[in-house]
This record gives structure tokens, C-alpha cells and sequence, in this order.
């Protein structure tokens, strides 16, 4: 089998660990860029990449590039591909596009013109199209425009790789797998002591450690992925990887996930049955005050609320909490930390010695190291030790500074770069569905009756007040009528002509009072 150009998409952060991770598969020509890693390799290897990758999100397949100045460009270049290479009229299809761009100003007028050139080679050859379908497609294409520079390619995997398979229960803000997983590759912990995660959650961080110590591969709980509907599939070759168990190994130590909500320990044990891991990872409900200091070597990975999705009154008191039980109770450890918030690192009152820049969905995040150690920092250094230095600490002023002392670009510039705004963040996608519905949702909206209106501004911003307090609450027309009338909040009706009658309003003879 010939190589072929891949490309492994990832979170902001986790590149050079999805880089090793190719590198240990056999990937060739293995290349970083924001967000995503380029590689080459055959089938085989495509295979692994989506059954092996804890950090990789999905793995795209690129069969073109090319330039466009406008959308019928686009088309026109996509129409000339041999499309009875990859489906065929009975086949179904999907197009995702993705546009950064001053001339391409609409990404779904971008995937329209695609879905139409490959509709319109088949009609034109033989009077019939495969249909566009967008659950469960026999073909994902991806469409990458950044100014003129235009990719094509196809979706090996279809359902983002960081839905494993093992997850039966959520929380309210449930951490991604695949940066569990790349947070606890980034420690460096392979296994060697026990893990403990306080502030579990639903058990994702203990779930992954767990499968990285045993070596288990991530996608051996998927039900399938894209490629397997694919014209050229080698079921026996997918087969011979899905079944190799060689690399598995025994673990000798535990996994131990805490939390106080207790609805969240039922939900992590479930998840932990699940994944059939319940011989070397246990689940306490305890609050963070009562940690123990652990009878073995330990490491610690915490995941705690930012005050972001999960708001708290004593969020701060929650950090301060954790803080104190580092210093007291686990001495002579590591323990790691990812926030969104400074204010609640500063409660932690320790001293981090190394700093990584992670991005927890949209959130802009640090994942701080705390080596913890007996006394005070002057006498540990005293004795001639010293905390490892592995990343230069981040400037505090600035957010967007890398770990290279280098200003770390902005979102929309991140956007810009090859695939990097592809990433699989549930928060993004969600903000950009509420925004198309009610940008929709206004441009549809009818007017309301001129004489109920007092003036344009009180309406404009009318949907984002409190219901029960928008003017259009105390707005009517009559279903008999066109006239309109406004009432207060107690009910009284102020337009001539019209009375209240069992909840009712009925116009009356003239416009006037009835009198019989």
C-alpha cells in the first residue's frame, strides 16, 4: 500500500503530544501546526491512528488542494474530480465546510456549491445523484478555505474520536476526553504510582488514566468509524488491529476518584462499570477538606470548577480548600491543576513550577505543576534541592503569552491557520447553533402593530429581558380584529372598543360600548 497525506486535528496545546503518539504508531513526515498535526502513512496506519490516538479528535484524509478566488471556482474544481472513485448514486454524502476568508463571506454557501458539483457530475453522467444525508453518511467531506488556499478531504473517522464509547451518564460540565487524556500524558505518568483525582466529576480524568495504564486502545469501546463505509474498506486488515492486544499491560497500582456531589460518584461508578475498570479504580463521595494523605506515592490531576459553567458561592474557599490539603497531606508528591480563573489559582497560595496553556473547549486555560515538598521553600532549597523547571512560567499580565516568552496569537488568527478551527469544542458548536437560530429567529419575526409600539428602541433588545417583563407580554391583537390594544401587568386594557370577557377580548359594535 502507497502513503498518503493525513491529518491528526487536535486541541490548542496537545499537539506535541499527539506528535509522539504518531511517532510510537510508525507515522511519517510528522509535522505540527496550531491545533492540528500533519503526517503521512498507509491504510494500516490510518486504521491505528483512529483506533490508538488518545489525543487526536479526528483524522482527515486530504485527496486535494487548490486555489479559489469565488465560490464558482469551487465548483468547478470539485466537479472535474472522478467522483465514481469514492461513491456512487446510491451512496450518501455530507459536506463541512470551514471558511476564513474575505471573498468567502457564508461557509454554507460554500458547502452548497460542493454538494452541487458532486450532484451535478452524476446527473450529467447518469441522470441520477447520491443524496445528502447528515446523520450517519456513507462519505464526510471537509472543505477548508483560509483566503484562497482550499482543501478537500475526506472524514475517516465521522463521530469526534473523543467520544470513546465508555461514557453511560454525564455531568452538568463534563470534561473532554481527549484533554483528560493529553492533561494526563502531559504529567508524564505512565502508571508507575497510583492517580487521584479529588474532584472526579463523572469519572472521565480516572477513566483515562486508566486506560493509558493498561495500554488499552481508546476506540476499542466504538461502535464504528467512517472509513468503514468506504469503497477501498479492508475489513480484514481493521480486524487484525482491532484484535491485537499484544501491547497491554498489568497494573499494579489504583486509581482513586473523589467527589462530594454524590449523584456525580453514582455517575462515575456507572461510567466506571462501563468501561470495565472497576478493579483498579475506586470511587469515594468526599468533600476535599477530608482528603487523607495517601499511603503510597501518588499523583495528583484536578479538574476543579471555574466558576465558569459550574458557578459556586465558595468557589474560592474551594481552591483555598484544595491548597491546604496539598500542603498538609501530600507531601513529598505532584500534583497538577487546569483553570480558567487566576483569582482561584491565587487561593491555591503555591508556588507552580511549570505552566502549561491548554484550551478546555473555549475556555483559555493553565495547567499548573505543584511539586510538594516538607517546611518551607527556603529550607528545601537549602538542603540543594530545587523545583523542576521544565516551562518557563507564563507572564502574568498577559494571557496570550506561550510558554516561549512569544505572544500567543488570538482566536480569530488561531481560526485562520490550516484546520485549526475545525476543533470539536461542544461549547463552540452550541454558541454557533443558538446564534444561527435566533439570527433566523429576528429576521423572521413579523412587526408588531404600530400603535402598540412607543418607540423602536424599547423593542430591540425585547428578547433578552425577563419573561413576564417584555412589552410583547402586554401586546395583543384580536383574532376578530386588526386593531391592537396594550395592557399593564394588572391586566387593564386601555384601547377603546374593547373589554375583558373570560379572558377574552372581542371588539365591540362601532367602537363603542355595547349598552344592550
Amino acid at each position: 500500500m502507497g502513503e498518503f497525506e493525513l491529518i491528526a486535528k487536535t486541541f490548542q496545546g496537545l499537539e506535541e503530544v499527539l506528535a509522539k503518539e504518531l511517532v510510537a504508531l510508525g507515522a511519517n513526515n510528522v509535522q505540527l501546526g496550531r491545533r492540528m498535526v500533519s503526517f503521512t502513512g498507509d491504510k494500516a496506519l490510518m486504521y491505528k491512528a483512529n483506533f490508538h490516538l488518545r489525543t487526536a479528535v479526528r483524522i482527515l484524509k486530504p485527496i486535494m488542494h487548490f486555489k479559489a478566488a469565488n465560490a464558482d471556482e469551487v465548483y468547478e474544481v470539485i466537479k472535474s474530480v472522478n467522483w465514481e472513485e469514492y461513491l456512487d448514486c446510491n451512496s450518501t454524502f455530507s459536506v463541512d465546510s470551514v471558511v476564513y476568508s474575505d471573498v468567502f463571506r457564508h461557509s454554507k454557501f460554500v458547502a452548497y456549491r460542493v454538494k452541487d458539483a458532486i450532484a451535478d457530475y452524476f446527473n450529467e453522467k447518469m441522470g441520477k445523484r447520491p443524496s445528502v444525508r447528515l446523520n450517519n453518511p456513507d462519505l464526510i467531506f471537509h472543505i477548508h478555505i483560509a483566503g484562497e488556499e482550499c482543501t478537500l478531504a475526506f472524514d475517516s473517522s465521522g463521530e469526534s474520536l473523543h467520544r470513546r464509547g465508555y461514557r453511560v451518564e454525564t455531568g452538568a460540565a463534563p470534561i473532554n476526553e481527549v484533554l483528560a487524556a493529553g492533561m494526563i500524558m502531559l504529567t508524564g505518568w505512565n502508571g508507575e504510582c497510583d492517580l487521584i483525582d479529588p474532584m472526579c466529576g463523572s469519572g472521565t480524568i480516572p477513566i483515562e488514566a486508566a486506560l493509558i495504564a493498561r495500554n488499552i486502545a481508546p476506540g476499542v469501546f466504538r461502535q464504528g468509524y467512517a472509513f468503514e463505509k468506504w469503497k477501498d474498506y479492508d475489513s480484514e486488515l481493521f480486524k487484525s488491529i482491532y484484535d491485537d492486544d499484544s501491547a497491554e499491560r498489568e497494573f499494579k497500582h489504583k486509581i482513586y476518584g473523589y467527589d462530594v456531589d454524590g449523584r456525580m460518584v453514582a455517575c462515575a461508578r456507572r461510567n466506571v462499570k462501563s468501561a470495565m475498570m472497576g478493579d483498579i479504580i475506586e470511587i469515594e463521595c468526599r468533600d476535599i477538606k477530608d482528603f487523607v494523605e495517601p499511603a503510597e506515592k501518588a499523583i495528583m490531576i484536578v479538574n476543579p470548577p471555574y466558576g465558569e459553567r459550574l458557578m459556586s458561592d465558595n468557589i474560592l474557599q474551594v481552591y483555598k480548600e484544595l491548597g491546604s490539603r496539598l500542603k498538609h497531606a501530600f507531601q513529598g508528591n505532584e500534583a497538577w491543576i487546569i483553570s480558567s480563573n487566576y483569582d482561584c489559582f491565587d487561593q491555591i497560595g503555591l508556588k507552580a513550577s511549570a505552566r502549561v496553556p491548554l484550551y478546555n473547549g473555549d475556555l483559555d486555560c493553565e495547567f499548573r505543576k505543584y511539586e510538594l515538598f516538607q517546611g518551607k521553600y527556603k529550607g528545601f532549597r537549602d538542603e540543594g534541592n530545587a523545583l523542576k523547571k521544565e516551562f518557563a512560567p507564563l507572564k502574568r499580565k498577559s494571557r496570550l503569552t506561550g510558554l516561549d516568552g512569544e505572544e500567543r496569537p488570538s482566536r480569530r488568527e488561531r481560526a485562520t491557520d490550516d484546520f485549526s478551527s475545525e476543533i470539536d469544542s461542544e461549547s463552540m458548536r452550541r454558541r454557533r447553533e443558538l446564534e444561527s437560530y435566533f439570527n433566523t429567529y429576528r429576521s423572521r419575526k413579523p412587526q408588531r402593530p404600530s400603535q402598540a409600539r412607543e418607540s423602536e428602541a424599547e423593542y430591540r433588545n425585547d428578547d433578552f429581558r425577563p419573561r413576564g417583563t417584555r412589552r410583547s407580554d402586554f401586546d395583543y391583537t384580536s383574532r376578530n380584529s386588526n386593531r391592537s390594544y396594550r395592557g399593564d401587568k394588572d391586566g387593564n386594557y386601555k384601547k377603546e372598543g374593547y373589554r375583558k370577557n373570560s379572558g377574552d377580548f372581542k371588539p365591540l359594535r362601532g367602537g363603542k360600548r355595547d349598552k344592550r
